[in-house]
């Protein structure tokens, strides 16, 4: 898992490898510089070597500056490489986002792909950093200090060697411990995000029923349980500190005593106990440093573990395509289709669905509410993959196209529209990024979008807020489709696309699909049966099943399901 992710260093790996030795230098020197102190008193000073003690001197603030330099590199180096490593995790995560398919995404879901994008990459980021910086450190200042000390008294080197243990089994239980509850610290954190992004996407509906309070209690409830959770995971990581002064205290306690004591004794010398003194400092600075850094590595496991989840994850739907196939036209076959979400044969949302279209017809869609319309459709530019049976698209099965071939020639103009932040004319090209301005005129006019356009006063300049905010409904809907025709496809799918479009409006549209996209099928999902009453084909749906395919005049005779929804929708007009 962890091998996994250095492997995104990438051209950051200079910086990573440098940064450390540059530390190195760093703590080489700071390690040295006790020493020559303990040179100028013990030698300089006490012989009274003025000389000495200049050379001496000249030499420590030579070795300090040095250190210094060494120190401000392996800090700029660090920063490159962990800010360069999360920039680098984190195009993987979105990449590898980008390949899942719906199945995928919800099963993460999308306020905790947002969690790991971001706070996650943040704490792995800090913890490589310390990483480079602190975890080379203060090992090797732990371990040379230590020497020193040694050397200059190896019975007073015995506190510390009783301290080291202690500390280290301390550390162990708390990691252990606090590890599972940083784990479902992260899962609040997706909670509370998650009642973020639906509260933003729904602030109209939030605002129109005066929801606002139930709203903001809803955060809070989110808010609470994080601060619990990240209450639980911290009180146990906060008895690191406390326990690191108090072995800190105690050890210089310790050493003072004994230390005077052996100078009393003639054992030691005052340069000595002075350095010995600063080399303790070192060491237990440099354990408490190992315990800030374990601490983080312990924070940044459970990020590791939730980007390593997605990283790992298997793409519900793989690219089997084979190369060099292209859709030679517009037909749709379903053959024996079944589908489940849950991929469970007990819980079937399209049971055994066979028809077939010709490539240029035009097909109605219709059917009560949750009868998987939305759901069958989406199985044509291989959304998701059947259960049982398949779906042939231009003479061949949608699974030996490559993706991309496949899903360039099937346009589809969702339920939920969605515009872009930028112009009216950006939001447009997502259909073809080369489209000329005529082009682009054109499939707006055929949208009968064209009018209010350049009612505007910036026209297709005009900037759309997020989601298409300043535009209606209806004057959405109309762009979404533009941005679909402007894709030229072979298959035009339009899932309930004109209902918050009037009745003239959706004539004409009609009208300019008939005359323009003669070459073109298209398969039109909707409520209204004078939508689709003049199709080719009209495919009736009842609870995942076809209940009845044929024309208007064919299906008012032979299929009740379809004549009672015309009944209906008539006795409304009237």
């Amino acid at each position: 898992m962890y091998f996994k992710l250095l492997t995104y260093l990438g051209r950051f790996k200079k910086q990573a490898i440098l940064a450390p030795l540059a530390v190195i230098g760093e703590v080489a020197l700071e390690i040295y510089i006790p020493f020559l102190m303990a040179k100028i008193i013990d030698t300089g000073i006490a012989q009274r070597d003025i000389s000495f003690i200049v050379r001496t001197g000249l030499l420590m603030i030579g070795a300090a500056i040095v250190s210094l330099l060494c120190g401000a590199a392996g800090a700029r180096l660090a920063a490159v490489a962990s800010a360069g490593f999360a920039m680098q995790i984190r195009n993987a995560v979105f990449g590898k986002i980008q390949d899942f398919s719906f199945y995928n995404i919800d099963r993460f879901s999308t306020a905790s792909l947002i969690t790991r994008l971001t706070t996650d990459i943040t704490f792995i980021q800090n913890a490589f950093m310390m990483v480079l910086r602190a975890l080379v450190r203060s090992p090797i200042m732990l371990v040379c200090a230590t020497m020193m000390a040694v050397r200059i008294n190896a019975d007073l080197s015995i506190v510390f060697f009783v301290a080291i243990p202690f500390l280290g089994i301390s550390l162990a239980v708390m990691s252990t411990m606090a590890h599972k509850h940083f784990l479902k610290m992260f899962s609040k954190y997706d909670a509370m995000n998650s009642s973020i992004q639906e509260m933003l996407i729904a602030v109209r509906v939030v605002k129109a029923f005066v929801r606002e309070k139930f709203e903001n209690k809803k955060f809070n409830d989110s808010a609470t349980d994080l601060r619990d959770a990240q209450k639980r995971a911290e009180k146990i990581v906060i008895f690191n500190m406390p326990l690191m002064n108090f072995s800190m205290e105690a050890c210089l306690i310790c050493i003072v005593w004994f230390g005077g004591n052996f100078i009393i004794q003639g054992k030691m010398q005052t340069g000595e106990l002075f350095s010995f003194l600063t080399y303790i400092g070192m060491i237990l600075t440099s354990l408490m440093m190992i315990s800030f850094v374990f601490i983080g590595i312990v924070i940044s496991q459970a990020s590791i573990r939730r980007i390593y989840e997605v990283l790992n994850e298997t793409p519900d739907i793989a690219d089997t395509g084979k190369d060099g196939l292209d859709l030679k036209d517009g037909s749709v076959v379903f053959d024996n289709v079944s589908f489940s979400y849950s991929k469970k044969a007990e819980n079937l949302t399209l049971k055994n669905v066979s028809f077939r279209i010709e490539s240029g017809q035009t097909v109605g869609i219709i059917g009560a509410t949750g009868s998987s319309k939305t759901t069958l459709v989406q199985l044509i530019p291989r959304l998701y993959d059947v259960f049982s049976g398949r779906v042939v698209v231009g003479g061949h099965d949608v699974r030996e196209y490559h993706l991309p071939v496949l899903r360039s020639a099937v346009s589809m103009v969702l339920q939920n529209n969605l515009l872009f932040s930028g112009t009216i004319a950006e939001n447009l090209r997502w259909g073809d990024e080369t489209a000329s301005d005529l082009e682009v005129r054109q499939m707006t006019q055929a949208a009968q979008a064209d009018d209010f356009v350049l009612n505007f006063p910036d026209g297709y300049n005009t900037v759309l807020g997020q989601g298409g905010v300043n535009v209606s409904g209806g004057q959405k809907q109309r762009l979404c489709i533009a941005r679909a025709l402007l894709r030229k496809p072979k298959i035009l799918i339009l899932d309930d696309s004109t209902s918050a479009v009037d009745t003239a409006t959706d004539r004409k549209i009609r009208e300019a699909f008939k005359n323009q996209l003669k070459e073109t099928t298209k398969i039109i999902i909707a409520q209204r049966v004078s939508s689709i009453m003049d199709a080719d084909k009209i495919i009736v749906l009842d609870q995942g099943e076809i209940s009845g395919i044929g024309t208007h005049e064919e299906l008012m005779k032979t299929n009740a399901i379809y004549k009672d929804v015309f009944m209906s929708q008539q006795k409304g007009v009237a």
